[in-house]
């Protein structure tokens, strides 16, 4: 069954999408990029304010969902520019704690503006 997770605290789906779902003991979480949620509008000029920005809504998508960024067991990053990577690795390494989960991060042709995208998948059991 799958239940949709929504917040206050992250930005409303711009389109045909589910910021998040919970399927059981999973949570699956869309990618975010640096929108704020009350404006709805992208912010950060460098890629450390849009990474912080962006793991910041994916945090409260998680949060939502009963879940928090240790649970996260895969991450997909997309940067607009990979030499930006270890600008952008320095902000992400703050926000999860070891053990760290998977990664992949690819360059990829984002929106205009926007240097980074994550989706992350979360492992968090009811308790």
């Amino acid at each position: 069954m799958k239940e949709p997770i929504v917040s206050e605290n992250a930005p409303k789906p711009v389109g045909p999408y589910s910021p998040a779902l919970r399927v059981g003991d999973f949570v699956f979480v869309s990618g975010q990029g640096a929108i704020d949620p009350e404006s709805g509008k992208l912010v950060g000029e460098t890629i450390e304010e849009q990474t912080r920005r962006t793991l910041e809504n994916i945090k409260a998508l998680l949060e939502a969902a009963g879940a928090t960024l240790a649970d996260c067991i895969k991450v997909t990053v997309h940067l607009a520019d990979i030499n930006l990577f270890g600008r952008f690795n320095a902000i992400y390494a703050e926000y999860f704690p070891d053990p760290k989960p998977t990664r992949t991060t690819v360059q990829s042709t984002l929106l205009p503006g926007m240097l980074v995208e994550i989706d992350a998948i979360a492992y968090a059991p009811r308790g």
